[in-house]
């Protein structure tokens, strides 16, 4: 078989979902043309090869390249001075109604130019590339106008022209309400249905579509209006649900066959049940949790219990989550949530792909599927888990670069 690269004598973790547990193979190979794996399997069963290179792994870990499926990385300033109210004993609600939170980030993010947003996200995607990240979804929502939005995507979609990772965009503009369209929700849900997703996506800047649907958010109903025009233009959603209090958000989001539902620390019987049935991904935000010293853990044995597949992210932001490693974060889902190794590394390759519509694409060790790569100097997948503060990643491989 001819190719372009062959990694060999390699233990590999192929996340393949017919595979017992993490789908290990002990000596294991991967083969890679044009960018796509062509083999990947034991060495035992692998074709003879014609490759321009071969790379000996001496025994190290393969796994997918890892996949962060929600970020908020563009964005202007940071929110430091919140941190310091919070630990005051101030809350997220209070700070958001007086003025901080989200809107303080959009004033920040308003203040920039493209070239300022992709300089100031740059450093912040590099942490998780040089973690071995290879795919990473990134939301609009500083920007809440036309204008604004449409700058935070484009310069999203600058960071995979400028860096070797894939990006995918997520709208988000029903975050928050805008300075201009105070105390009128509804009037800025019509800018969003009207004008914000018909251009945006004509354009070709959307991938998907989310939305903020919490007590200091927007509503389920106005969520609706944001879905049902999003479903008009062809475009996949994702939620922010039930993260602070029970909106039933992840509910309506499953009868959209939503993508994922994100956060859930509040998530009832009944939106697990519409999760399963739509095949909607919970995607777990434990930076979140941790950051904002919630309380209330995300029903993970309920969630488990009705087979809803369950990714992790870092939810990396300025105000609740600035976080720029999976690795942390799969450390903090063990830890606080009580995930096992098999979820969490699950959750940050086949399930964290699932969530962003692209397991046909990245997430597994299969052929057809491209050669987006982790090479790891450990003994065991455990250890991606269990260290904190600590990265052993070897080799990055995007495309079979």
């Amino acid at each position: 078989m001819d190719c372009d690269r062959v990694w060999t004598n390699a233990r590999l973790a192929t996340l393949t979902p017919d595979g017992p547990g993490l789908g290990i193979v002990e000596q294991g190979v991967v083969a890679a043309r044009d960018g796509g794996i062509v083999y990947a399997g034991p060495a035992a069963d692998a074709p003879a090869f014609q490759a321009a290179e071969t790379l000996d792994c001496d025994g190290r870990w393969i796994t997918p390249g890892l996949v962060d499926p929600h970020t908020h990385l563009i964005h202007g300033g940071d929110r430091a001075h919140e941190f310091e109210l919070r630990l005051a004993g101030a809350t997220y609600e209070e700070i958001a109604r007086a003025g901080g939170g989200i809107a303080s980030t959009v004033k920040a993010t308003r203040a920039l130019d493209e070239d300022g947003l992709v300089a100031t996200a740059l450093p912040r995607l590099d942490a998780l590339i040089a973690e071995g990240t290879t795919t990473v979804e990134v939301k609009s929502g500083y920007g809440l106008s036309l204008e604004y939005e449409r700058r935070t995507l484009r310069a999203a979609r600058r960071l995979g022209d400028i860096r070797p990772v894939s990006i995918r965009t997520t709208l988000l503009a029903a975050h928050a309400l805008p300075p201009e369209f105070a105390g009128d929700a509804d009037g800025y849900i019509d800018l969003i249905c009207r004008e914000i997703i018909p251009v945006l996506a004509a354009e070709g800047l959307i991938d998907a579509v989310d939305a903020f649907c919490e007590n200091i958010g927007f509503t389920a109903a106005q969520t609706r209006r944001v879905f049902e025009t999003a479903r008009a233009h062809g475009l996949p959603v994702k939620l922010h649900a039930e993260q602070l209090s029970n909106q039933h958000g992840a509910a309506l989001a499953a009868d959209f066959d939503a993508l994922s539902c994100d956060h859930l620390e509040y998530l009832d019987a009944v939106g697990i049940a519409a999760m399963a049935k739509g095949g909607t991904v919970a995607t777990l935000l434990p930076g979140a949790f941790y950051f904002v010293r919630e309380t209330r853990l995300p029903p993970i044995e309920a969630l488990r219990a009705a087979g809803v597949r369950m990714a992790l992210a870092t939810d990396c932001n300025p105000g609740t989550s600035p976080l720029t490693s999976l690795l942390l974060t799969m450390n903090m889902a063990a830890t606080l949530f009580r995930m096992t190794v098999d979820e969490c590394l699950a959750g940050v390759t086949r399930e964290a792909a699932r969530a962003l519509g692209q397991l046909d694409q990245v997430g597994t060790l299969e052929a057809g599927k491209r050669c987006d790569l982790a090479i790891w100097d450990i003994e065991r997948p455990a250890e991606l888990v269990y260290r904190m503060g600590f990265n052993p990643l070897h080799a990055r491989v995007w495309r079979g670069r």
